[in-house]
């Protein structure tokens, strides 16, 4: 479960790089209730803030960086993003963007881990992260495609101190492992990993890649949004026991994620 007291190594914040800002900022409203709130349509800034009922729930900014891929990016919330930035080149990732302050809203640096999986983490300052979390409309779980669990765990477990749980899927379709923050129980899972052979990593050319996996009311009808809107549907939408009915989704830029309505509690 993802909340939004931020303890250390759980998921705090997420955004979107789009080569069109505006496109992007109406599909995500098409399909997730959002609302886009611009902080400026300058020529170094071009971005905002997603809401849900009046609640930040992700950013979104002008993707600038020469032959990425649009995607999101999940950010960790760490007491020390220097810290952090030695932790992940000691155990072999690197440093894509170095540690440096937003103002006084916090601390924050991306990395590519060993393999070249992209993720980030926020040091809180005035600003500690997202203000919604699972419910419809914002994020609930994060999730990692790699072609080598057992190094991801190794790296990941190293740099936050993740604790994980392996459960085998359903027919024979691999294993799961299960993401814990560091000393907290295991109702507090946020996340899981999954090894994919490098063939099904193609929408990041082989390599890992993070994507978030949105809480929607009705899996079925956020689908029909997304292909409404121009965005394709990779997997699903299809029922996964104990879990709820999901689909995997890309949007008009070929950015993942996932959508899910949650198995009610029994």
């Amino acid at each position: 479960m993802i909340t939004t007291d931020f303890v250390p190594g759980s998921p705090c914040w997420l955004d979107l790089g789009a080569p069109d800002v505006p496109a992007a900022a109406a599909f995500y409203g098409a399909v997730l209730g959002w609302d886009y709130e611009s902080m400026g349509e300058g020529e170094d800034m071009e971005g905002g803030m997603f809401r849900r009922d009046g609640k930040i729930v992700a950013g979104l900014g002008k993707l600038t960086e020469e032959g990425a891929r649009s995607a999101w990016m999940i950010y960790y919330c760490v007491a020390d993003a220097d810290a952090t930035t030695e932790a992940v080149q000691s155990a072999g990732g690197a440093v894509r963007v170095a540690p440096m302050d937003l103002d006084e809203w916090g601390r924050m640096a991306q990395y590519s881990d060993p393999l070249g999986g992209q993720f980030a983490v926020w040091q809180p300052g005035t600003n500690k992260g997202v203000e919604l979390v699972d419910e419809p409309g914002s994020l609930s779980w994060t999730e990692l495609y790699t072609s080598d669990a057992g190094a991801a765990k190794e790296f990941y477990g190293g740099v936050f101190g993740w604790q994980f749980s392996d459960m085998e899927l359903p027919g024979g379709g691999g294993t799961y492992s299960l993401i814990t923050p560091a000393g907290q129980p295991e109702e507090r899972m946020h996340g899981g990993l999954m090894e994919l052979p490098k063939e099904s990593l193609a929408l990041a050319d082989g390599r890992p890649y993070w994507h978030p996996v949105f809480a929607v009311a009705d899996c079925d009808a956020a689908v029909a949004k997304v292909t409404e809107n121009g965005g394709s549907v990779q997997m699903g939408p299809e029922d996964a026991e104990g879990v709820g009915r999901l689909a995997v989704c890309v949007d008009p830029a070929n950015a993942d994620f996932v959508v899910l309505t949650p198995t009610s509690p029994s």
